[in-house]
């Protein structure tokens, strides 16, 4: 299946937490983890289970992009890493963020205005944020 999300994120299910309609399902990346929330049907149905292989699937405009830690947020999913590259076009930038001891790439779509703002460039140590509601998963090789 060909899908149009650039970040496909492989990893190894750690746990899996049902509560009364949805699941948080956290995945190990190297080092770090994923923690993704969806629903217990489609843990039953995709047969999610710890040690279970699973793809994490993030569009590019659900990835928000620090330039440093950020603490008192609800976002789950705070992924520090170094920028690999950056297109900018006349609204929109893509800025591409190797994941720290995780061999993970993600790819972040902001404004070209945050990228000026914020001092985005190759090189750069920044935490891509990712609400754990945004992260779908997936059982099949994608």
């Amino acid at each position: 299946m060909g899908l149009s999300i650039r970040n496909q994120i492989a990893g190894t299910v750690l746990s899996v937490e049902p509560g009364e309609v949805m699941a948080v399902v956290k995945v190990a990346l190297g080092r770090g983890e994923l923690t993704a929330v969806v629903t217990k049907e489609a843990v039953r149905e995709l047969g999610i289970v710890p040690g279970g292989a699973v793809t994490g699937l993030v569009k590019a405009t659900e990835v928000a992009v620090a330039t440093g830690p950020v603490e008192g947020l609800s976002i789950r999913n705070r992924l520090a890493g170094t920028v690999v590259g950056v297109a900018a076009g006349e609204a929109m930038a893509t800025v591409r963020i190797a994941v720290a001891d995780s061999g993970v790439e993600l790819t972040a779509a902001i404004t070209r205005d945050a990228v000026a703002d914020l001092g985005i460039g190759e090189g750069a140590s920044v935490v891509a944020l990712i609400k754990a509601t945004d992260v779908a998963l997936s059982t099949r090789p994608v």
